[in-house]
């Protein structure tokens, strides 16, 4: 089995990988993020013996050569644990190419929006639930507690991790707002994708109990520490408050 070596361009800073990399040997693979902001995609193009680990329903389409095979999310125990508190999919998918030349396999999120990727070299990022797509071999997925702040903010008692050495793809609905966080830094609820594990959150009123009530704001985020973020500049949770007095 080939990993996926990614290599980093000297554009490329705190983790993100560009567009093109490069596999063991120098050899160069097509693993590109396609598409605009809104409708991000991610097309493999996979040498003879690569494999990539993608979030089940992920993928969109494939030469009909590619391998596929499904397993338990770090086993049943723990798979259900993401399921029904971390937000992810039971099960999630292998593909891999048992052929002798490249095979396609093309690969988008759950929701219209952005798609970014992050180097890992033994280090770990945090997820909000749904925003894993896929990872090279090496990555691994867990899940920690998030505590009663993430809760009441709207992000879910517990947090993803991904950690080890690979590349980890993730997507957020609208386009990918990048922070790096020193000190404080206030979030409106929904708009968190991803921040590195340093980072505290901690759950607080907008502003006083009737301002926050009639901004609209309610319960925000305040973002502790320092390290990088990503944000998303749409809100699934907003998108259905838009839409439900319409319907």
């Amino acid at each position: 089995m080939v990993l996926l070596n990614l290599r980093v361009s000297e554009k490329a800073t705190l983790g993100i990988v560009p567009w093109h990399y490069a596999r063991n040997g120098g050899n160069s693979v097509d693993v590109k993020i396609q598409g605009s902001n809104a409708f991000k995609y991610l097309e493999f193009n996979l040498a003879p013996g690569e494999m990539v680990t993608v979030e089940s329903g992920a993928m969109a389409s494939m030469d009909a050569k590619v391998d596929l095979r499904n397993r338990f999310n770090g086993g049943l125990i723990k798979g259900l644990l993401r399921k029904f508190l971390g937000g992810e999919s039971l099960f999630i998918n292998d593909f891999s190419n048992p052929t002798d030349r490249p095979q396609r396999l093309f690969v988008t999120s759950s929701c219209p929006g952005d798609i970014s990727a992050i180097e890992l070299n033994g280090n770990s990022l945090c997820l909000e639930g749904g925003a894993y797509i896929c990872s090279t071999p090496g990555v691994s997925l867990g899940m920690k507690w998030a505590g009663i702040a993430s809760w009441i903010a709207g992000e879910g008692l517990f947090k993803l991790i991904v950690s080890g050495t690979g590349t980890a793809w993730f997507g957020g609905y609208g386009a990918f707002v990048e922070r790096n966080v020193e000190g404080s830094y206030i979030v409106d609820s929904g708009h968190l994708v991803a921040y590195e594990p340093q980072i505290r959150l901690k759950t607080q009123l907008s502003s006083g109990i009737i301002g926050s009530f009639f901004s609209g704001e309610g319960f925000v985020t305040r973002l502790e520490g320092t390290g990088k973020v990503w944000l998303q500049s749409r809100s699934l949770s907003g998108l259905a408050g838009w839409l439900n007095p319409r319907l």
